[in-house]
Formats: C-alpha cells, sequence, structure tokens
C-alpha cells in the first residue's frame, strides 16, 4: 500500500490517508493569547481538563481589564467552527474576530478548544462543550478557579455562539440545557452564525444545489459522525428533533449569508422552532452579496462590521 492512498479527501479541509495519516488543508495556525495593541482587549489560554484535552481562550474587554467594573459583564462562550475536523480557538480568524467583537459588545468570552475528528469523532466535540459549560458554570457563586469568570462574567447573562460548525454545538448545547438544566447559568440567548445543519429533504433553494456539493456536505457530516443516522440526525437537522420546543433560551439570532449553500438551513430553522412550541424569539438576518464565513476572511467589509454591531446589540 503506498503512503499516499487516500481514505477521506475532503479537498481544502482535510485528507486522511490509508495508512491513517491525517493531513489538515485548513486550520492549523495559531496565534497566542495577547492584549489587542489597539481595542486592549485582554486574552489568555485556560486549561479546562487534562483528559479529555479541553481548553479554552478567555477573553475581556479593555474596561474590564483596567478597572474593576461596578456590574458583571455578559458572558459569551463561542464555539468556533471548521466542520467538527479542523480551526481552534487560537486560529488567527477567531483570536482576531473575539478580539473585535469582545471589544464592540463589552462582553468577556470563553472560546472553546474542543477536541476535533476524525481522531475523535462526534459526540467528543458535544461531550467537550458540555464540559467547558459545566466548567463555566463552576463560577456562579464566585468561587470558581479561574479568576476573570469570578471578578467579570454575569452568570445571569450567558449567551452561546458560533459559527458553521460551532453554531451547530452552540444551537445543541442550548437545547441541552433546556432539557437538563445548568445550575448556576442563565442563558439568554444564542447566536448562530452561517449554521451547519443540513437534511435529506432539500429546503428553499436547496432544490437547485448541484448533487454533488449535496453529497459533500452529507458525507463531511458521516466522517466527522460516523455512528450518526446520517443527515436527518437531530443533531444536524434540528428539524428532526422532538425536544426542539425546548430550547434553553430565550431569544435567537440566526445570521445567513445569500451566496453561503447553507443559507436555507439557516432560514428553515427558524421556521421549525417557531412551529416547536419554543417560547422565544427568533430573528434572522441575511448579508447580500456575501459566502460562508465570509466575516472571518474579510472582518472589515461593510456587511461584516453591519452583522458585528448587530451581534454586539443582540448580546446587551
Amino acid at each position: 500500500m503506498s503512503n499516499e492512498e487516500i481514505a477521506h479527501d475532503f479537498s481544502n479541509i482535510i485528507k486522511v490517508y490509508k495508512d491513517g495519516r491525517v493531513e489538515r488543508l485548513l486550520g492549523t495556525s495559531t496565534v497566542p493569547p495577547s492584549t489587542h495593541p489597539e481595542n486592549g482587549v485582554q486574552s489568555k489560554d485556560v486549561v479546562i481538563s487534562q483528559e479529555p484535552a479541553i481548553s479554552a481562550r478567555l477573553y475581556i474587554p479593555k474596561p474590564a481589564a483596567t478597572s474593576s467594573p461596578q456590574t458583571k459583564l455578559p458572558l459569551l462562550v463561542y464555539f468556533h467552527g471548521g466542520g467538527f475536523c479542523i480551526e481552534s480557538s487560537s486560529a488567527p480568524t477567531y483570536h482576531n474576530y473575539l478580539n473585535t467583537l469582545v471589544s464592540e459588545a463589552n462582553v468577556v468570552a470563553v472560546s472553546v478548544d474542543y477536541r476535533l475528528a476524525p481522531e475523535n469523532p462526534i459526540p467528543a466535540a458535544y461531550d467537550d462543550s458540555w464540559a467547558a459549560l459545566k466548567w463555566v458554570a463552576s463560577h456562579f457563586d464566585g468561587n470558581g478557579s479561574e479568576d476573570w469568570l469570578n471578578r467579570f462574567a454575569d452568570l445571569r447573562g450567558v449567551f452561546f455562539g458560533g459559527d458553521s460548525a460551532g453554531a451547530n454545538i452552540a444551537h445543541n448545547m442550548a437545547l441541552k440545557l433546556g432539557c437538563e438544566g445548568l445550575v448556576g447559568v442563565k442563558l439568554i440567548g444564542i447566536v448562530l452564525i452561517h449554521p451547519y445543519f443540513w437534511g435529506t429533504e432539500p429546503v428553499g433553494e436547496e432544490l437547485t444545489t448541484p448533487a454533488a456539493k449535496r453529497e459533500y456536505i452529507a458525507a463531511l457530516w458521516r466522517f466527522t459522525c460516523p455512528l450518526s443516522i446520517g443527515s436527518d440526525d437531530p443533531l444536524f437537522n434540528p428539524g428532526k428533533d422532538p425536544k426542539l420546543g425546548e430550547l434553553g433560551c430565550e431569544k435567537v439570532l440566526v445570521c445567513v449569508a445569500e451566496k453561503d449553500g447553507l443559507k436555507d438551513r439557516g432560514w428553515h430553522y427558524s421556521e421549525v422552532l417557531k412551529k416547536s412550541g419554543w417560547k422565544g424569539v427568533v430573528e434572522v438576518i441575511e448579508a447580500k452579496g456575501e459566502g460562508h464565513v465570509f466575516h472571518l476572511f474579510n472582518p472589515t467589509c461593510e456587511n461584516a462590521v453591519a452583522m458585528k454591531k448587530k451581534i454586539a446589540s443582540f448580546l446587551n
């Protein structure tokens, strides 16, 4: 067997060779935590669990870093995207994005670094994310292990957010919280940016999506979650989840992009959520002329700035 024989090929994202080697084609760059030279946001990395290996990057805005605020700040728990198989909380794109969002919104943020597939297939990402949330919750009385959360974060004003696969995680964590509870945490809302949802039945303009592209999305899910029933797994298709109405927050903001192949899933999510018996308010905003996670790669464009302002408003 040649060392170059490929078992799984998701071009532009990840390749797995038959000898077991994993080659990530994107999302391997990292940057250290820092104090942002322009907006003064401070960040640091913390270990949540040694085994399994779960960590997070924490952010506090300049007002909190330079003077003790009279009132604690909203807390955003953020889950990065990358199809469950690439990227990290220390990737330059996510570090830059959270620096600017934390400054704009004046919130504390915890950016979770969960284990990736295929080495750690789903449900590892969900398990790690829930473990991170339980770690956050341990600070509810001001006596947790992390000083920044004890001093600055209001655990009665918590938000979950994420993009793409991270938006999928944010939804599923909010649903788990709604079903099981999380002592010490009051979840106000979730922000789902270009959420990575799918289904066997096309919705909206997916009827015109080329079959190869639909199969790529479905195959990537099976690759990262080999024990899944497929594209109608409730983890991947929330409309198939009988517990959807138990979503554990009072408001949801869904951000979609006009040229994103997942756009109609975001709109569909809002529709099925409204019909589920959930009592909250859901809003969808669409960025015209933009593609998937455009805001990470072109953060200063007009649509990215507008979306960031909208999210910042939602978090306050």
